[in-house]
């Protein structure tokens, strides 16, 4: 089945080039082309020894789409921006694979203020440690001079490869800033071995101490994995003469240029993309309530659309970590279609490891001998290896029927139906559970299914948490990629107010001003080009609050106590697609390619196969059935119907009394 360009209802976005999206996940990474009217769209398996391989075999095969051949330099002289996203900043997180933080503190900060409890505490040992000095800064110039020069020396012989310094109380700016100015006399960064400093109010304006510290050490475990491959990207990419420089989607739904960007401003940025095309869908269709699931090979990532707006923090949380950036409330679970499937005290465990994309499901043929659910989709006879992967991978039933046989049907002393039944319950109530854990779940809620494993098996995840309608976008398989198109490039900048009056407000701004001045300028932007919003955040002991502020007189009534800063949000849009399609009125019954044999409650039956490049708009079709494209497959069950709509998006219908399909 080819996954050559389609025409899409878009509007003419009237843009001077095409428009390249990239979404690099664990096991794959997605492209989506959009050129005017038309898109295309492929999948190619991410290399993690080189990312940069997968980034650029994928361009590869898209040209070939667009060309009849791999003509990167046509592809990318023809191109007006590259939006990309990754998770590989996430999965090192995750994985602990990163530099061994130090960290220097003074002021009225203490290393077990910072450390916190709980989860807390258990991450800030992982990534520090024992890797904790304080300075004492009433001491005189010579003094803190030789104890700085002490601290960094026991930091670098504990392994610490990487510093930060954090400072506390209200004029920790101050403070950093004569520090970095000792530091660099004594440690300059041009000798040999020198290990990176970084200070914590360079990275963020938070007057929460511990806050900003933990964005601090966030950011500077993320930097090293993101630096080496997005420059290694942007070097390969500017080798062909690029228009504009790569474009680096943040979890704050805009994006930025590489050298621009924060490191730990990537964390979760490739499920942001799913939620911001999620946020367009229901806009469009006006969707009050639009839950989001994005199923990869390695992860479910769980958002919510609300009137119009993605569910977000404005302290977003790392791992459970307040930070000091906003960051888009996505909850990932550890259950994809290439999560590992085992038997743990008899009984059947998912995840949260997974094969990923190398070696891949047991199916895949490439030495994974793991049983997936992919595994478990093929055996039961959903998946076809003629069609898997548009045709271009093939996939082997005999491989995934011996690791089912081995890791699941064994140990349970079940036969091999029994067993892929009974994973598909385990695989279904995981993710349920984790949807009802996320929340969100209303009489008007709609569960929109995308990523390569959403569709698979949603009709029986939508019954199990209450939902009974489930969208499924055209552009599934790539929907999170496809989301990045509409973000545009913006920074935030921030400040404290040292006073209430107007002349204060007035000096902050204009300070504000020249940073976005300056940042917009090496985006290739003037500021006059770009929106500027404005906010006042509040933080006093009952907490923060931020106020939309204009002009240069402070709302009466602010508490006295509270500290105030003034913030600036600073948006140059950018080229991105509009939607023009609906649902209309059915036009007819879908007529089916052919029929599929398929294991359902037990039993084989023989189920009518929908192909979704042959269904003209409005058709529809009862289940149980299979709807099959070239890089998704959804098995409709029992009690549902479906019907498709010119641009191939999806709409499942539960009906008042539908039975389950099991």
């Amino acid at each position: 089945m080819s996954n050559t360009g389609v025409q899409v209802p878009l509007a003419d976005q009237s843009v001077g080039g095409k428009l390249i999206n990239i979404d690099n996940g664990g096991t794959l990474t997605d492209i989506c082309v959009i050129d005017g009217q038309k898109l295309y769209r492929t999948k190619t398996v991410t290399t993690p020894y080189d990312l940069s391989k997968c980034l650029m075999d994928g361009l590869a095969k898209v040209a070939i789409e667009i060309y009849g051949k791999p003509d990167l330099l046509a592809l990318l002289l023809s191109t007006e921006y590259i939006r990309y996203s990754t998770t590989q900043g996430t999965n090192a997180l995750v994985e602990r694979k990163g530099p061994r933080l130090g960290l220097v503190i003074a002021g009225n900060l203490s290393a077990a203020a910072i450390r916190g409890t709980g989860g807390q505490a258990e991450l800030f040992d992982v990534l520090v440690g024992p890797r904790v000095q304080t300075l004492d800064f009433a001491l005189e110039e010579s003094a803190l001079e030789a104890a700085t020069v002490r601290a960094m020396t026991a930091l670098s012989s504990a392994g610490a490869n990487r510093v930060i310094v954090a400072i506390g109380g209200s004029g920790h700016e101050v403070a950093e800033a004569r520090l970095k100015r000792l530091l660099l006399r004594k440690f300059p960064p041009h000798m040999l071995g020198a290990i990176p400093i970084l200070y914590s109010h360079e990275i963020v304006a938070d007057v929460d101490d511990v806050r900003r510290t933990w964005t601090s050490l966030f950011n500077a475990f993320l930097h090293p994995a993101m630096e080496r491959f997005l420059y290694n990207a942007e070097h390969k990419l500017r080798a062909y003469r690029i228009r504009n420089p790569l474009l680096i989607f943040r979890n704050d739904g805009y994006a930025a240029r590489v050298s621009k960007t924060a490191a730990v401003k990537t964390y979760s940025s490739g499920p942001r993309g799913g939620a911001e095309g999620a946020r367009v869908l229901s806009d469009h269709y006006k969707f009050p309530r639009l839950l989001s699931i994005d199923i990869g090979g390695t992860t479910t990532d769980i958002s919510l659309v609300e009137n119009g707006v993605v569910r977000s923090h404005r302290r977003g949380l790392i791992e459970g970590v307040e930070t000091s950036f906003p960051l888009c409330d996505v909850v990932s679970s550890g259950v994809g279609g290439s999560s590992i499937i085992r038997v743990r005290d008899g009984e059947i465990k998912v995840g949260p490891d997974s094969v990923g994309g190398l070696p891949g499901p047991a199916c895949f043929g490439l030495g994974g001998k793991e049983a997936t659910m992919t595994d478990g989709f093929l055996v039961s006879g959903l998946l076809d290896p003629a069609t898997f992967f548009g045709g271009e991978m093939k996939i082997d039933r005999e491989r995934a029927e011996a690791a089912i046989r081995e890791a699941v049907a064994g140990p349970l002393g079940l036969s091999t139906d029994q067993a892929v039944g009974a994973m598909e319950d385990a695989w279904v109530g995981k993710v349920a559970d984790s949807i009802r854990a996320y929340g969100g779940v209303a009489e008007d809620t709609v569960l929109a299914a995308f990523g390569g494993a959403g569709p698979f098996a949603v009709c029986r995840i939508a019954e199990q948490v209450g939902i009974d309608r489930v969208f499924i976008p055209g552009l599934a398989p790539v929907f999170s990629a496809f989301g990045l198109a509409f973000s545009d490039i913006a920074h935030e900048y921030a400040a404290p107010l040292h006073g209430r009056d107007a002349a204060d407000v007035a000096a902050c701004r204009e300070a504000l001003l020249e940073r976005a001045r300056r940042g917009m300028f090496a985006e290739g932007a003037a500021l006059e080009e770009c929106r500027i919003d404005e906010a006042l955040t509040l933080t006093d002991a009952s907490g923060e609050q931020v106020i939309p502020f204009s002009g240069d007189v402070l709302p009466a009534g602010l508490p006295a106590e509270a500290r105030v800063s003034l913030a600036m949000t600073v948006v140059k849009p950018i080229a991105k697609p509009r939607l023009t399609s609906q649902f209309g009125a059915r036009t007819g019954d879908a007529k089916a390619a052919g029929r599929r044999r398929v294991l359902l409650a037990g039993a084989w039956r023989d189920l009518p196969l929908y192909r979704v490049e042959d269904l003209a708009p409005g058709v529809g079709a009862e289940g149980p059935a299979v709807l099959e494209e070239a890089f998704f497959t959804c098995r409709i069950d029992a009690g549902w119907r479906f019907q498709i709509n010119d641009a191939g998006d999806i709409s499942l219908v539960r009906h008042p009394n539908g039975a389950a399909a099991r």
